[in-house]
């Protein structure tokens, strides 16, 4: 017998959205929204011109212009570190440094996006887990679960979210 084993959406309140309110395929969307991120100590970007894909059971991943990083903060990931994703497609990963820490293929753009993606090009996504913060609108941003996606979780958006042990076949 096979169980469903969607979870339940948390109903959003006032001024929030649910994840599961996102569509499949992903939507990518620009955002005024205020976002940096801390590395080493260091503000290594602060920019007001990212992106976001919203796709249903993931909280928002953030694309920020790689052209507001710090000077010399983003520079290629040793041995050509690629992944596919099956709405953006073929992406490049990224070293990122601030202060005194380097953090290897941490940061994800793509240079020939698929159709439908084209805004994304000269943007670089980041895991906000290894990084010392990530702040939306000055908001700590949490990382989504699980280690694999690059959401940014903040006060505005509710889940469950995908990331975590036993989410995979959501």
């Amino acid at each position: 017998m096979l169980h469903d084993v969607r979870p339940q959406r948390i109903e959003p309140g006032p001024g929030q959205e649910s994840v599961w309110d996102y569509p499949r395929p992903p939507r990518l969307e620009s955002t005024t929204r205020r976002l940096a991120i801390v590395l080493g100590g260091l503000t290594v970007v602060d920019t007001t011109g990212g992106l976001r894909v919203l796709e249903t059971s993931h909280p928002p991943v953030y694309y920020l212009p790689m052209a507001d990083f710090a000077d010399g903060a983003l520079s290629p990931s040793a041995g050509g570190s690629a992944s596919y994703c099956e709405f953006k497609g073929q992406a490049v990963y990224m070293d990122l440094g601030g202060g005194d820490r380097l953090e290897r293929a941490v940061a994800w753009h793509y240079p020939r996006p698929t159709p439908g993606f084209e805004a994304i090009v000269g943007h670089v996504a980041i895991y906000p887990a290894r990084m010392d913060a990530c702040l939306v609108d000055g908001e700590r941003a949490e990382p989504q679960p699980g280690g694999f996606y690059g959401g940014w979780i903040t006060d505005d958006v509710v889940g469950p979210f995908k990331g975590a042990t036993g989410t995979w076949g959501w």
